[in-house]
C-alpha cells in the first residue's frame, strides 16, 4: 500500500496537537515488524521529527529519504576497537552514512551504547578513539557541519542525583568522562543519556510517589540548595545531568534524553507495568514537550526527548517488560490509547534482529567492510536491555532518596 494511502487513514486519529519536536526510538529486535516503508506514516501519526537508530539500517535510511525526519544512526559496541583504524571508520562513514545524504536526515552517529557502565576498561578505553576516528572521517568528507558525533550513556554514570543541584558522576569514571565532554564541547555535540523512572517505581512501589513518576499531580520535593520544585522524576534527573556537567566545566552542553518510557506489559514482580500506566507516562511527557518549556532549572531550554520505543520487540531478551515499551504492536495498532491510531499492515517483513549496521549493509549491498558482517559472539545485539541490574539500583536509590527515606545522595 502506498504511503499516501496509508496517511490518508490516520485522518482523524492523530494526537489533538501535534507534539513538538519529539524523538522516538525504532529499535528492531523482532521478527515480525513492519516494512520501513509501513512505518514512515505511523512516525508522522505521533508527531516525531527524529528518530533513533541502534544500526544504520539501509532499509530505514532509504524509506525516510525526503521526508524531513532527522536520523540519529548508530554504531554497536562490538565495532569500537575497530573504529579506531581510520580506514575502518572511513569505510563505515561512506557505506551507512554518507551514501544516504542528503535525501535522508541523518543528524548525528552515536558511537556506542552505555560503554562506561560495563565495567570493561578495553571497551571503554576505545570509545573516545572510535568518536575521534570517525569525526576525523566527517571533517574530511565536509560533513562534520551537519553530522554530529556523540555517544548515550545510563544514569549509572551518576555517584549522586539528589538533590538535583548535587548532580556529580562517579569519581571512578571521570578520567573517562572528561575528554569525553571536551570532546563534545569542541565539536558542538550533545550530551546523551538514557533514563527510565519505571525502574524506581518497579523497585520500591511502596514507598516510590506513582504520581512523582508518571507526571501525574503530586506535592512534588523540593531542592534545598535552589529551592526549586520538582513534580517529576524524569526532569529532576534531567537537572542533575545538567549540575554534573555544570561541576566540571561543561554548563553550556546540551543533553537530550536518548531513551525514556514505560512498559505496558511485565512479570508479576514488575509492579506498574500496566496499559494505564503506560498511557499516562508517555502520554504526559508528551504534553510537556508539546509545552515547549524546560525542566526547573533550565526552563529556557528545549527538551529533547526519545522516547522508547516505536514498537514491542519480541526478540529482546530479559524479563517481560523488556519486549513491551513499544508504542505500536507490530501490526501496527496501538499498544493503549494515547490519542492517536495505528493501522493494520502486513507484519514478518522485517528480518533484522538489531545486530548492528553489518548485516543491514551487507542485505543492501553496499560496500561496507567486511568486519562488520559477523558481529562477535559477546555482541550487545545492537542496544542493551534497559533493566540493567546496575540501572535498577541507581533509580531505586534515586527513588528513596528522593522521596526523602535515605539522607545520603551516595552511590
Amino acid at each position: 500500500m502506498e504511503d499516501s494511502k496509508l496517511a490518508r487513514l490516520f485522518t482523524g486519529f492523530l494526537l489533538p496537537v501535534l507534539v513538538a519536536s519529539v524523538g522516538i526510538n525504532y529499535g528492531q529486535i523482532a521478527n515480525n515488524l513492519p516494512s520501513p516503508e509501513h512505518v514512515v506514516p505511523l512516525v508522522k501519526a505521533i508527531g516525531a521529527t527524529r528518530v533513533k537508530l541502534y544500526d544504520a539500517d539501509p532499509k530505514v535510511l532509504k524509506a525516510f529519504a525526503n521526508t524531513g525526519v532527522e536520523f540519529i544512526v548508530g554504531l554497536g559496541n562490538e565495532y569500537l576497537s575497530k573504529m579506531t583504524d581510520p580506514a575502518n571508520a572511513q569505510a563505515w562513514v561512506k557505506a551507512n552514512v554518507q551514501c544516504y545524504l542528503p535525501a535522508t536526515k541523518i543528524t548525528s552517529i552515536a558511537v556506542g551504547n552505555e560503554v562506561l557502565t560495563f565495567n570493561d576498561t578495553s571497551l571503554s578505553g576505545c570509545l573516545l578513539p572510535a568518536m575521534q576516528s570517525v569525526h576525523t572521517v566527517l571533517v574530511n568528507l565536509k560533513l562534520d557541519s551537519q553530522v554530529t558525533v556523540t555517544t548515550a550513556h545510563s544514569v549509572a554514570i551518576l555517584q549522586s542525583s539528589y538533590p538535583p543541584s548535587t548532580g556529580a558522576f562517579r569519581q571512578d569514571l571521570k578520567g573517562c568522562i572528561s575528554p569525553i565532554l571536551d570532546f563534545l564541547s569542541k565539536t558542538c555535540s550533545p550530551f546523551l543519556i538514557n533514563a527510565y523512572p519505571f525502574f524506581a517505581y518497579k523497585a520500591d512501589p511502596k514507598q516510590v510517589s506513582l504520581d512523582f513518576v508518571l507526571f501525574q499531580p503530586n506535592a512534588g520535593i523540593v531542592d534545598p540548595g535552589t529551592k526549586l520544585h520538582y513534580d517529576n522524576m524524569l526532569f529532576a534527573q534531567i537537572d542533575a545531568v545538567y549540575a554534573a556537567l555544570s561541576s566540571l566545566g561543561y554548563k553550556k552542553l546540551p543533553v537530550q534524553i536518548s531513551e525514556t518510557g514505560w512498559p505496558s506489559k511485565g512479570d508479576e514482580d514488575e509492579i506498574g507495568a500496566s496499559p494505564e500506566n503506560a498511557k499516562k507516562y508517555n502520554g504526559n511527557l508528551l504534553k510537556l514537550i508539546n509545552q515547549k518549556k524546560g525542566t526547573p532549572a533550565r526552563p529556557n531550554s528545549d527538551l529533547n526527548i526519545f522516547v522508547f520505543a516505536m514498537f514491542n520487540e519480541n526478540m529482546k531478551p530479559g524479563p517481560t517488560s523488556e519486549r513491551n515499551y513499544g508504542l505500536f504492536k507490530p501490526d501496527g495498532t496501538p499498544s493503549y490509547g494515547l490519542g492517536f491510531s495505528g493501522i493494520a499492515v502486513s507484519s514478518g517483513n522485517s528480518t533484522s534482529t538489531g545486530s548492528g549496521s553489518s548485516s543491514s549493509s551487507s542485505s543492501s549491498g553496499t560496500n561496507g567492510p567486511s568486519i562488520y558482517l559477523s558481529p562477535p559472539a559477546n555482541s550487545s545485539s545492537g542496544y542493551l536491555a534497559i533493566s540493567s541490574s546496575t540501572e535498577r539500583f541507581i533509580w531505586s536509590t534515586w527513588a528513596m532518596l528522593g522521596m526523602g527515606f535515605i539522607s545520603m545522595a551516595a552511590y
